[in-house]
């Protein structure tokens, strides 16, 4: 069986390409609503909670499989580091599909920043005098208040119940969110900027899928700072960046024996 860790959309594209050749596949996502976006796909299998190790490596042995594509969101670092680690525990061969970074090609740009924790963004924050807006993601928050700016921080997160309680508990005001799924395009990034007169922008480099270029455009046609958060580096033995190569290898490999 192959397994298949759906993290982002690409996840849903990778099964669909897969399914003009097996439906022999185990699907694993962190959420209920990942599992809602993949009903029209074809699978045995599908997990919808996030796996401790132990949880993960009884998953893939009890299903027997032989190969998986990890394209869980580019920031899940602790999700590839634990799927890389029970593969070779297992014997199973462990393919990553990555996301392409977008924001090397804008590094020579003054205001854009990566910064390589969120504890090293408060050096340039507290110099920032206005409005920040925060696009890294719900699971972040904290890391972001923990920061103990005197910033106007406005927080873009997805429009999910379980994500707005999460906003109340941490003493978010609803005047500094914004609940839009994304991504979203160059033009609505510019007048959330101008709504909210922001100075400065958080992002995580997650690809262009990600909508990372548009919020990049958006920020430097505004000239405002840009803060990125850069991905940590992993090494993986066998990386596809693109979906058409990454189906070849599979279907060359292992789907002739399904």
């Amino acid at each position: 069986m192959i397994g298949l860790i759906s993290g982002t959309s690409d996840g849903r594209e990778i099964l669909s390409m897969l399914n003009k050749y097996t439906d022999n596949i185990l699907i694993s996502t962190a959420t209920e609503y990942g599992g809602e976006l993949l009903k029209k796909y074809n699978y045995k299998i599908l997990n919808t909670k996030p796996l401790l190790p132990r949880d993960m490596e009884k998953l893939f042995k009890q299903n027997n499989i032989k190969i998986l594509i990890d394209s869980s969101h580019p920031y899940a670092i602790e999700v590839s580091k634990n799927a890389m680690n029970i593969c070779k525990k297992l014997g199973i061969e462990y393919v990553r599909y990555e996301r392409e970074s977008v924001v090397n090609r804008f590094l020579n740009e003054e205001k854009i920043i990566e910064v390589d924790t969120y504890e090293e963004l408060y050096k340039y924050l507290v110099n920032i005098d206005g409005t920040v807006i925060n696009t890294t993601g719900s699971r972040n928050l904290g890391k972001i208040l923990n920061l103990n700016l005197n910033n106007r921080i406005v927080h873009r997160v997805l429009p999910s119940m379980k994500v707005i309680e999460e906003c109340y508990l941490l003493g978010i005001q609803l005047d500094d969110l914004i609940a839009i799924k994304g991504p979203i395009s160059y033009e609505l990034n510019k007048a959330f900027i101008k709504e909210f007169n922001a100075n400065a922008i958080l992002i995580k480099d997650s690809g262009v899928e990600g909508g990372t270029e548009e919020k990049i455009k958006a920020a430097l046609d505004e000239n405002i700072f840009v803060f990125v958060v850069g991905r940590e580096k992993l090494y993986y033995n066998k990386v596809f960046y693109n979906k058409e190569k990454l189906i070849d290898y599979v279907k060359n490999r292992i789907l002739k024996e399904f």
